[in-house]
């Protein structure tokens, strides 16, 4: 990555729509903003309802890197007991969707387990790269 930024927030679910705005933000005439900020969405969201970051006290840390043809996405959590994985879209069940509208629009992602915590990133290809 040439360049890299990362901002962390509150563990808030109000915090998503300022991790949404620092993306697109950096991203404005960079790269593709639109998948770019679905997918913040979507890992943010699921930090805070899934991870301990979601606890009073917690955090998210968004990492936002560019590179010459990429652009990688990633949220930091304080990681929990769920993993995060690619649900049955054939499901009832409200919710389960987003790794998978993630999965249709990046070029990858994955997910990296830390200490205390993991990483869940995915990487879009830059406009015009």
């Amino acid at each position: 990555m040439r360049s890299k930024w990362c901002r962390a927030f509150p563990g808030l679910a109000e915090e998503v729509a300022n991790a949404r705005r620092f993306v697109a933000a950096l991203l404005d005439e960079r790269g593709p903003v639109e998948d770019a900020v679905l997918i913040v969405s979507e890992l943010a969201t699921n930090a805070v309802r899934h991870s301990l970051s979601g606890s009073v006290g917690g955090w998210f840390l968004v990492v936002v890197g560019l590179g010459d043809d990429l652009v990688r996405i990633e949220v930091v959590d304080q990681g929990g007991p769920r993993v995060p994985h690619l649900c049955d879209v054939t499901s009832q069940e409200e919710g389960g969707r987003g790794l998978v509208l993630i999965a249709g629009c990046a070029k990858g992602w994955g997910v990296k387990n830390w200490p205390e915590g993991r990483s869940v990133w995915a990487e879009l290809a830059r406009e015009g790269a």
